[in-house]
């Protein structure tokens, strides 16, 4: 029989992490299966996680946000037992969708992690070293709207889609040599 939860002492047996504030996109990294979420801070704090079993996150003892009254959350940005994230960002950009790229016809996207952004209306690129950010890309900055998901189609192009009542799908199938990518 599988074992449920994290198994940690204290935590019920369905718990598997905890410490997460809003988590909009999730996705499993496909090199190497471990989940990782794109989750909204409060005013800043907005944080990208590789999550694991029996992990505390944090939220809401620790954050690089601030509420939006401007009163500080938590005791601050780190405590003992409570995880940082992979990649946060202050001000927020309201992410959303998250995807890895796997394709070949983008080949200097392949191993990157695309996070939607409700806030500027962009596609965020972040490019990995296994679990470091390793450098961070604005695309599509107001290109139609607040990005609300972001997924890779079987044709290997990135679908991005944005809402709103004049909500739109995008189709990406290859990356500008400025880095400024083109959209079907």
């Amino acid at each position: 029989m599988a074992r449920r939860g994290a198994g940690v002492e204290g935590w019920l047996p369905t718990i598997w992490s905890m410490g997460h504030r809003n988590a909009q996109g999730a996705a499993l990294n496909p090199e190497t299966g471990v989940l990782w979420t794109a989750e909204h801070g409060a005013r800043g704090g907005d944080e990208v996680n590789a999550v694991e079993a029996g992990k505390n996150y944090g939220w809401p003892v620790i954050t690089y946000g601030r509420d939006y009254s401007g009163a500080k959350i938590g005791v601050g940005t780190a405590k003992d037992g409570m995880e940082q994230p992979v990649h946060y960002w202050d001000p927020s950009i309201a992410p959303s969708g998250l995807t890895f790229y796997t394709g070949d016809t983008i080949p200097e996207w392949k191993g990157s992690a695309f996070v939607g952004a409700l806030a500027g209306e962009k596609l965020v690129r972040l490019e990995l070293d296994g679990r470091r950010v390793a450098a961070e890309e604005a695309l599509f900055e107001s290109a139609g709207g607040r990005i609300r998901d972001v997924v890779q189609g079987p044709d290997q192009a990135l679908y991005v889609m944005t809402d709103g009542s004049d909500g739109q799908i995008m189709r990406i199938t290859r990356a500008d040599p400025l880095a400024t990518g083109t959209v079907d």
